[in-house]
């Protein structure tokens, strides 16, 4: 079920470690610390306008939520709880650390109307975590979806690709560790260096290699197609076109269309995997779903220009009868240039 959000920020409060590659002044665009009464006073202006309140969370985004000092984190849960008794906001959604997750803080969180918890996992092999400093394992990772599991609330895990010390094989691998665990919703984050950090040194000194953007689609295009595969919703892939990213970052894997361009890829994945290698001269065409006409076009005409580069043409037919993820080859009407085709 898809929710929508009322977000507040507790940027880098109770987080206990400096991970290589965070800012979150940076992310999250504010590093004030919101009281009480701020909360308090965001939800009662923000919420009946929102509508559809059995669907909205107020969720408590850019810290580690379960790490705040526990007498702040209380009051935070106290101030929002008025507007779930009057219907507003149907729960709680919390992001936070997995070693700050364990049996007795679910249940209180749950307690306090918290409806889901999203853990930064980032990756799930331990020699990654450790260079990139997160103070935790890849069991406790497992074991903080056990315990979010256990109350009943929904589980969220997010995960960054291009990690320093890390690989495309060991980031599929993290992905799909992630899958194994059913979570109701998975974010994938692709690395941004930001100043200031120590990754930022890493890059400025030679010592953190970057693949190409390209390659980095390709990845998480992958990502998302397995993700698909088993159900599980994505309800972020790249980080967000905020001013404090785009004009800021030192290099990383970042595009105001980041998921746009994963999305148009892995449509042509599914094009590349029917026609094996592509004839020069021929036009190739592929019925999709008019819904699905621009991503399989791609982002700035990506996909067609794939073609154009092996010598071919795509050309697309629209039909409503396909699914929104298919791109169904017709051999019979792709033929040479030289021959008559009427399609769209």
């Amino acid at each position: 079920m898809k929710h929508k959000n009322l977000a507040i920020f507790i940027p880098h409060l109770g987080c206990p470690h400096r991970c290589s590659f965070c800012d979150q002044h940076c992310i999250s665009g504010s590093a004030h610390a919101p009281s009480p009464e701020e909360v308090t006073a965001l939800c009662r202006n923000a919420l009946p306008s929102m509508g559809d309140s059995a669907h909205t969370q107020i969720a408590f985004f850019g810290g580690s939520f379960t790490a705040l000092p526990r007498d702040y984190m209380l009051e935070l849960l106290e101030a929002v709880q008025p507007f779930l008794l009057d219907g507003l906001a149907g729960g709680i959604r919390i992001s936070t650390r997995p070693d700050y997750m364990d049996k007795e803080t679910a249940a209180l969180l749950a307690s306090y109307g918290v409806t889901a918890v999203e853990l930064g996992a980032q990756s799930l092999w331990d020699p990654v975590l450790e260079v990139n400093e997160r103070g935790h394992t890849a069991r406790d990772v497992y074991r903080a979806a056990a315990c979010v599991r256990a109350q009943g609330m929904e589980l969220g895990l997010q995960m960054m690709t291009g990690l320093y010390g890390s690989t495309p094989e060991t980031d599929l691998a993290t992905g799909r560790g992630c899958i194994a665990m059913k979570p109701d919703t998975m974010r994938i984050y692709p690395t941004v260096v930001l100043p200031g950090t120590r990754l930022a040194r890493l890059y400025a000194e030679g010592a953190y290699p970057m693949l190409p953007l390209s390659d980095m689609i390709d990845l998480c295009a992958r990502l998302l197609e397995e993700c698909a595969a088993a159900g599980i919703r994505v309800i972020r892939c790249g980080l967000h076109a905020q001013d404090g990213v785009s004009e800021n970052r030192i290099a990383g894997y970042y595009h105001p269309a980041f998921r746009e361009l994963c999305e148009s890829r892995r449509l042509l994945r599914r094009m590349q995997a029917q026609i094996s290698t592509p004839e020069p001269g021929r036009i190739y065409v592929f019925r999709v779903h008019p819904a699905a006409l621009s991503r399989s076009i791609g982002h700035k005409g990506c996909n067609r220009a794939w073609f154009a580069q092996q010598g071919a043409v795509l050309r697309l037919i629209q039909d409503p009868a396909c699914g929104m993820e298919e791109c169904i080859w017709e051999p019979g009407a792709s033929v040479h240039r030289k021959e008559t085709l009427a399609c769209t």
